[in-house]
């Protein structure tokens, strides 16, 4: 009997259990901009909360303070899809720079007006729709720019690398936001998210020209339409929009948080920060334990687990009535989600031609923007229709229904390998 031998230590694979860092070490260009956006974020965080404690200075309503988030998600949804659009016409890397130009600019004119005490409702909306334009056309660009620096096999392992960026940002900047807006003014807040704002645009200034491939006789601007015809011929790339959609809209508990905590916890706004807060600290720490998503090769089954894994940590965070446990819950929600983002995004950028990623990439912003919109009004209807148990239990069993519905129709979704992309 022929005995094996196990290969000596050096040449074992090793078993990554923390984020890959290989990305960041073998693309300088890559590093600048990874920690050009973890600076980036911590800053427009801090913003986004420093705005909505303005206006409800200002107005004394919680109804205007919803209206941020309005004001915000029409100019995302709709220049979402004509960024991308741009994105496949010009050089990326002039969208991605002067796109943040204007973000940095729109971050001086708050603290200009919080400095000569010009407090105004108008100008915050007028400023937040314009920051929203700004992030459609820098969003499609810059996601459109990564599968240019790095080689497929490490696209996992940015788009982790990604989550944990996008993650820490929105869990420590508003927590940094208030402090500093408590101790030295709304002012403060904006000038230092203006100043945050400097390494992404170094980021940028550093990176070559990133004009799109396109195939010889292709049009010189690029059509909206003509991306939505090519998703409708791309159905795992479609798949991967439905799945999102499948849990953003009918899973998503998000609203009911404020009734749940009283309702079920008898607890006050300290424990709605913690329901709100649980979710990105499970997506934060399944970014930080991501090195094993390098070694997954099929896409398809990882993003159906993990969409499935979201929705029934949802169902059981609504039977669920201890407060700790209700954390767990949605932490494991949280952590299943970057997952799933991470090979959703994967799966984007490997299975779609160059000339044509700005413009995915805008649907891609559409359908996270408005998706979880979405699963809010229908959390919330559905819950004074029947009860909250009823809208989060019922809506995450729903979630992991219409995912085998889905997985049925499109079988072949299960069957993609990262080794030969087809969209």
């Amino acid at each position: 009997m022929t005995r094996t031998t196990a290969p000596p230590p050096s040449t074992r694979p090793r078993r990554r259990i923390l984020a890959d860092l290989t990305p960041l070490r073998t693309s300088p260009d890559f590093r600048r901009l990874w920690f050009g956006g973890i600076i980036s974020w911590l800053g427009q965080a801090m913003t986004a909360l420093a705005i909505s404690l303005q206006v409800y200075e200002i107005t004394g309503s919680s109804f205007s303070v919803g209206l941020v988030g309005l004001f915000s998600l029409v100019p995302l949804v709709v220049f979402g899809l004509y960024g991308g659009a741009v994105a496949d016409t010009i050089d990326r890397r002039k969208l991605g720079l002067f796109s943040a130009l204007g973000m940095t600019a729109l971050s001086f004119a708050l603290a200009g007006a919080a400095l000569l005490d010009y407090h105004r409702v108008w100008l915050l909306y007028a400023v937040v729709a314009l920051q929203a334009v700004c992030g459609a056309l820098n969003g499609p660009a810059r996601s459109a720019m990564i599968p240019r620096l790095l080689p497929a096999e490490q696209l996992p392992a940015a788009n982790a690398l990604n989550s944990v960026t996008t993650t820490f940002g929105m869990t420590a900047g508003p927590a940094l936001g208030g402090i500093i807006v408590g101790w030295w003014g709304y002012q403060a807040a904006y000038l230092i998210d203006a100043a945050t704002f400097g390494a992404a645009l170094y980021a940028m200034w550093r990176l070559p020209s990133m004009r799109p491939e396109r195939k010889e006789g292709a049009k010189g601007r690029a059509s909206v339409l003509d991306g939505l015809r090519f998703l409708g011929t791309r159905p795992n790339i479609r798949m991967t929009f439905f799945s999102d959609m499948a849990a953003m809209v009918l899973a998503q508990p998000k609203a009911l948080f404020p009734a749940i905590a009283v309702l079920w916890y008898g607890g006050d706004a300290k424990t709605v920060g913690l329901l709100v807060a649980a979710p990105a600290v499970g997506a934060l720490l399944g970014s930080l334990f991501s090195g094993w998503q390098g070694r997954i090769r099929r896409h398809g089954v990882a993003i159906l687990l993990s969409v499935a894994a979201w929705g029934l940590a949802i169902a059981a965070f609504g039977l669920t009535r201890d407060l700790w446990l209700g954390l767990f819950f949605l932490a494991l929600a949280g952590c299943a989600d970057s997952v799933s983002m991470v090979f959703r995004t994967t799966m984007l950028q490997a299975a779609t031609p160059d000339e044509m990623r700005g413009r995915l990439q805008g649907v891609f912003i559409v359908v996270v923007a408005g998706g979880p919109r979405l699963g809010d009004f229908l959390a919330g209807a559905t819950a004074d229709l029947t009860s909250p148990a009823v809208a989060i239990t019922g809506g995450g069993l729903g979630c992991v229904l219409v995912l085998v519905l889905l997985a049925a129709r499109w079988r072949g979704f299960a069957r993609y390998d990262a080794r030969s992309p087809q969209a």
